[in-house]
């Protein structure tokens, strides 16, 4: 069964090389050759210029495509592995487009996982974790009031003026800002149009407790039911949000007040200048650390007490490793593409694995990627 691992960008590289360094039958494929050769030339020398038809050559029955590509990839890759008979892995969220082949995958015996990246990925292990401790506690019953958070955000290590510096192209992050946001606020769904509008603080339990900015991101009330929440458990929060440094609304206003204005054509191309001028100025330098900072919280209350109350807490920065992104990213990919080999994953189109056996063991590799780990108590 051969790998075949699609895209060398900035946060593919450790979960490659952990592959490749592990043993396993690894096919590079890349736009760029010579920036495949860059990352990954001294440990194989199986490195193609990526193109449809070439890969689909390749590709024999049982294989795994991992697409690490731009996310419009994801979905003509996966029809071409349920076409060919072989498997796939990808870090992004699971489009309606990649959901609608479910069946088909189903049917062919193969797995499509998504969503085993950082965010989403290691914030749902998290999730799936919390929830299965709750339902064990003793003290779990429908009567309870559920309040869950997951905020998760790259920032830099050595806060700056601007509180923010770019991974990658800032195209995306310009865009997520254009996006709305469903989430459940005191048991009533709360929808906003733009991130600012429903921005609050958050006190991360690290170590040294610390304060954030956060704001709800995409749509999270279709993972209640990821999450294994029983239909007839009381919701009184429900948010999956970004996470950014204090000081980041203040230092960002002037660039919220012109999205604000942007449409059409020169709205789109007006957005790619800003991404283009922010890559020239807000770029990490070379070995400058990244900083992730992920908190996922779960508390059950009963008549306005809390009965139950954990939040599972990540602090990972930059090393000799490399990024912390890259490495969060990455590995918990090239974890998923080894149990997908070893028949641990069902067939069919899934998120981040619930099972509690993957759960423990996915969260034991994360433990050695980041530089703190914790399940704080809250209650202990």
């Amino acid at each position: 069964m051969t790998i075949h691992w699609c895209g060398t960008g900035l946060s593919a590289i450790p979960g490659l090389r952990r592959l490749i360094g592990a043993g396993h039958d690894v096919t590079v494929w890349n736009r760029s050759t010579d920036k495949a050769q860059a990352a990954v030339g001294d440990l194989t020398d199986r490195i193609n210029a990526f193109e449809r038809d070439a890969l689909a050559g390749a590709l024999a029955p049982g294989d795994v495509v991992v697409s690490m590509l731009p996310g419009d990839w994801h979905v003509p890759l996966a029809e071409l592995c349920l076409e060919k008979g072989a498997h796939f892995v990808s870090s992004s969220y699971i489009a309606p487009e990649m959901r609608a082949l479910d069946a088909t995958a189903r049917d062919k015996g193969l797995s499509l996982v998504n969503e085993i990246g950082l965010d989403p990925g290691i914030d749902h292990l998290m999730a799936h974790h919390l929830v299965a401790d709750y339902r064990a506690s003793g003290v779990c019953d429908a009567a309870n009031d559920l309040s869950f958070t997951s905020y998760c955000g790259g920032v830099p290590k050595v806060p700056n003026a601007f509180r923010y510096k770019f991974s990658w192209s800032p195209l995306g992050v310009l865009k997520a800002l254009r996006s709305p946001s469903r989430s459940i606020r005191e048991f009533a769904e709360l929808n906003v149009a733009r991130p600012w509008d429903a921005l609050s603080s958050y006190e991360a339990p690290l170590p040294t407790p610390e304060t954030f900015e956060v704001y709800p991101n995409r749509d999270s009330i279709p993972f209640i039911a990821d999450y294994r929440f029983d239909p007839d458990w009381r919701v009184r929060d429900f948010v999956r949000g970004t996470l950014r440094l204090n000081g980041w609304s203040e230092a960002w206003k002037d660039i919220f007040a012109e999205i604000e204005t942007l449409e059409g054509d020169a709205g789109e191309a007006r957005l790619k200048e800003m991404s283009d001028q922010f890559w020239q100025e807000h770029a990490y330098d070379e070995g400058e650390p990244d900083r992730v900072v992920l908190c996922v919280d779960l508390k059950a209350e009963k008549a306005g007490q809390p009965v139950w109350h954990k939040t599972y807490v990540m602090d990972a920065w930059g090393d000799a490793r490399g990024t912390a992104m890259a490495r969060l990213v990455s590995i918990p990919v090239s974890l998923a593409v080894e149990s997908v080999l070893a028949r641990e994953i069902p067939a069919g189109v899934s998120p981040a694995p619930h099972d509690p056996k993957l759960v423990a063991r996915y969260l034991g590799e994360v433990d050695r990627l980041a530089q703190h780990l914790q399940v704080v108590d809250h209650l202990a």
